[in-house]
């Protein structure tokens, strides 16, 4: 190396001369690269000269990279993808049974004549001020009588309840949110079917109160409307438990974090008309109670059909055969002749007492008495007596 640097001396000075002049010239030479702008020269050919390696080395990152994630990383999908789908199936087994149970849910609730009452018409309003205290924790908004709203009307949200309508005016109306000490509201826990009271507290906190300390409650439990104060529908979001320790008086202290967020309302729907409806059952639209009541006991017998050959009114044939009760003999027409030649079904009867034997009683009496019972016998046998009379004769 040495030996030639020495031989090419001249040249290799001559060589770092002319390079470092390009570079000085590159340094101070600029190039419009555009409208008003200029790029050094040596930049532009540091750019050319590392886009290439960067090139390479973005596309070697990428090759590992797709490697990685495609193959090393995804070698457990295949067993992720075996508990999916054996959790898929089991969601769709519980699904199967939930709906069995609505559909069972809807026949008892028919059969026994449940109503719940159903939001049928709302008013969008928005939220134009608040209560300046407090101790009040209360809105304004922009619709009042004119657009329907009266007092005690439901106001909720996408999310959740709001309150109640405490004060209607005419273009306008005061709402008491939920969070405010002097609301209440009946409400039930979605899971364990617990009932409770929600109000506010001085700090602006929802809390749940009537809980019995032996109950279990558990966090993030949804809480829902319970519909018995007749002002909020059944079932409508409130919130979830936040916080659950025990109280004073046998009764549990429980946080609730609302599901609306009170602090920033800007819209709210306004509930107007509620509707009492009862639950339609799924599998036909006119199923009678009796039907229902049949097909949760099936050890009552079907009814039997109708004969079309019988009479209405008239008694099958399978009952009157089982009836106790004998059919009437026919009567036989006592004291009645039978002459010759008559069938043989008919009978004759003939008295208790003939003439031969009140005969000799007749000779014992006088003969007034004789004759006068001679010439007039007893009432009820007279046919009798002529019949008998009649059969002493010969033909």
């Amino acid at each position: 190396m040495e030996n030639l640097m020495s031989r090419y001396r001249n040249v290799t000075i001559l060589v770092a001369i002319l390079f470092v002049q390009v570079l000085g010239l590159a340094v101070q030479v600029k190039r419009r690269s555009g409208a008003d702008e200029s790029t050094r020269i040596i930049r532009m050919w540091t750019v050319s000269a590392v886009t290439p390696l960067e090139k390479a080395i973005v596309w070697c990152q990428n090759g590992l990279g797709g490697v990685w994630n495609n193959y090393i990383y995804l070698r457990g999908v295949r067993q992720e993808n075996r508990d999916l789908k054996f959790e898929i199936e089991q969601l769709r087994l519980e699904q199967v049974r939930l709906s069995d149970d609505a559909q069972q849910a809807r026949r008892l609730q028919a059969l026994l004549g449940f109503k719940e009452q159903y939001i049928a018409k709302t008013v969008a309003a928005q939220v134009i001020g608040s209560s300046g205290s407090e101790q009040s924790r209360s809105v304004y908004i922009d619709k009042g009588t004119s657009a329907g709203v009266e007092k005690d009307m439901a106001v909720i949200t996408a999310d959740g309840l709001v309150g109640r309508v405490l004060r209607a005016f005419g273009s306008s109306a005061q709402v008491l949110l939920i969070n405010d000490q002097s609301s209440g509201v009946g409400v039930i826990l979605d899971k364990s079917r617990l009932q409770g009271v929600i109000k506010g507290t001085a700090a602006g906190e929802v809390i749940l109160e009537k809980v019995m300390t032996d109950e279990q409650v558990g966090l993030g439990e949804r809480i829902v409307t319970s519909g018995g104060d007749q002002i909020f529908p059944k079932g409508i979001t409130v919130g979830t438990v936040m916080k659950v320790s025990p109280g004073a008086d046998l009764f549990l202290n429980i946080r609730v974090r609302p599901s609306a967020n009170l602090s920033r309302l800007e819209e709210v729907l306004v509930i107007t008309k509620k509707e009492d409806r009862a639950p339609s059952v799924a599998e036909t639209n006119s199923v009678r109670a009796v039907d229902i009541l049949s097909q949760r006991l099936p050890s009552v017998p079907d009814k039997p059909a109708a004969d079309a050959n019988q009479p209405a009114g008239a008694e099958p044939p399978a009952t009157a055969a089982k009836s106790p009760i004998a059919p009437p003999k026919p009567q036989v027409n006592a004291g009645v002749h039978n002459p010759v030649g008559s069938s043989a079904g008919q009978a004759v009867v003939k008295p208790a007492t003939t003439p031969q034997k009140l005969a000799p009683a007749a000779k014992k009496a006088s003969p007034q008495t004789a004759k006068a019972a001679t010439s007039a016998p007893a009432p009820s046998e007279p046919r009798a007596s002529e019949t008998e009379t009649s059969e002493d004769k010969p033909h």
